[in-house]
């Protein structure tokens, strides 16, 4: 961040008073502008024994699979989030149910949260950033595939808990992954 977003003229970073970390203030109006993690959130969506994966039409990870789920608007719930973005991505209708997952992404700055649900139909369609969407039983994920290591890490949850008869919710910090 260079500008104040509230006045325009430039920012420095530096620790201001009562607080513990550096955060890029205005030296001309005083404007505290703090960078948070951003919240991804999305749903699990079962129907039967199979689980609807969308594979994605835009990057990161374009062509790769995933479960629906984007960054959380303002003014939205979590909740409302995961039902958007399952509509969004896959035209799907869904009944939500649990928080299922919650993981924190520290070396990119997110927090993921996904959601357990069940499809109300088999009605559904690619949306804009899907290129296709299928229903997967667990023998036919493609792991090598998953777009995202808190999909793989949900996904892998989901079935330890179905196979187990008991679902729990689930909490993971993740680190940066090695470098290639």
């Amino acid at each position: 961040m260079n500008f104040c977003s509230a006045c325009g003229a430039p920012v420095t970073l530096r620790v201001p008073v009562g607080d513990s970390l550096p955060r890029h203030v205005c030296d001309a109006c005083g404007a505290i502008h703090y960078r948070n993690p951003r919240l991804v959130v999305g749903a699990l969506p079962e129907w039967e024994d199979r689980i609807l994966l969308c594979r994605r039409a835009i990057e990161p990870r374009h062509g790769k699979w995933t479960l629906p789920a984007g960054f959380m608007e303002n003014g939205e719930t979590v909740a409302a989030a995961a039902m958007r973005e399952t509509l969004e991505e896959a035209c799907a209708r869904i009944e939500l149910g649990e928080m299922y997952t919650l993981i924190s992404v520290p070396h990119i700055h997110q927090v993921h949260v996904i959601y357990r649900s069940q499809l109300l139909d088999l009605d559904f369609a690619a949306g804009v950033e899907t290129l296709e969407l299928r229903l997967f039983r667990e023998d036919e994920i493609p792991w090598d595939d998953i777009a995202f290591r808190t999909i793989a890490i949900t996904l892998r949850h989901y079935f330890a808990d179905r196979r187990a008869g008991e679902f729990g919710f689930h909490t993971e910090d993740l680190t940066a992954p090695p470098p290639r």
